[in-house]
């Protein structure tokens, strides 16, 4: 079975995926942020309580 060498580069961006603090893994981690917040907003937006209130901390 012929193995393919893994992409230089991301499928979206021309930086190449990496571990530590790169570009790229910032990029990655500021979107899941965006993706967290999202889903925080129609959490509080769907069930009218707060999501301190909602997440039983509050």
């Amino acid at each position: 079975m012929d193995q393919s060498p893994p992409p230089a580069t991301s499928a979206t961006t021309n930086d190449a995926p990496d571990f530590g603090w790169s570009p790229y893994a910032e990029r990655i981690n500021g979107r899941f942020a965006m993706l967290g917040f999202t889903a925080i907003l129609l959490i509080e937006a769907l069930s009218g309580q707060t999501f301190l209130h909602w997440a039983g901390i509050n």
